[in-house]
């Protein structure tokens, strides 16, 4: 017969195999319903942290190259505006150049012109002469070519047109005006082919 020590406990105590009820290590569980830190974001930087922050390198390369195309854009108006005054200057001066061509070419002409005149005063130019159709023809190509005649009698004398030859004091002159053209003055465009030489006359004392 088997004794009663021989038998197993049925109890309620632990082998040792069982284990008893699971500790918590791990703390108290975090609960959902705990509020921010004021001035915080959810990853927990402050307005200070975040307006501090260093600026990131595509946010600097982003903005050095505004300003480079800003640059490029100025150097490009720059060019323009000094391409347009270079292209403006070309032109006025080519066109001077051109004058001044013109203006000797057509000095030749001018004691051809002086004869011309002379003969009309004396009554050489007849209406329907071979003279007189020689001298509308010069006169016409002058025209075309550009070439003004100045001084007359009665304008005011100056200096930077005409060339006093004599000056005559004339009584009731209060400035010095034209009084005799004795050879008519000739330009072309900007370019003065010849000063009219004039007699002037001025106040007397």
């Amino acid at each position: 017969m088997a004794h009663k020590d021989d038998e197993q406990p049925t109890g309620s105590g632990a082998g040792p195999d069982e284990t008893g009820p699971e500790e918590n290590t791990s703390g108290p569980a975090p609960s959902g319903d705990q509020p921010q830190t004021e001035g915080t974001d959810a990853a927990g930087l402050t307005i200070d942290d975040i307006l501090g922050a260093e600026q990131t390198p595509e946010a600097a390369a982003e903005g050095a190259s505004s300003d480079k195309e800003a640059s490029l854009l100025i150097d490009l108006k720059r060019l323009q505006a000094e391409y347009a005054n270079y292209r403006r200057r070309t032109e006025e001066q080519r066109e001077r150049e051109i004058e001044r061509a013109k203006g000797e070419a057509v000095k030749g002409l001018l004691p051809v012109m002086d004869d011309l005149d002379r003969a009309a005063k004396h009554g050489d130019l007849v209406e329907g002469s071979p003279l007189s159709a020689i001298g509308d023809k010069v006169r016409a190509v002058a025209e075309r070519l550009g070439v003004v005649s100045y001084g007359a009698v009665g304008d005011a004398f100056d200096p930077q047109q005409h060339e006093a030859i004599f000056q005559a004091p004339t009584p009731g002159v209060t400035e010095t005006t034209i009084l005799e053209v004795v050879e008519v003055g000739y330009r072309l465009g900007s370019v003065e082919l010849r000063p009219a030489k004039v007699v002037v006359a001025v106040p007397a004392e």
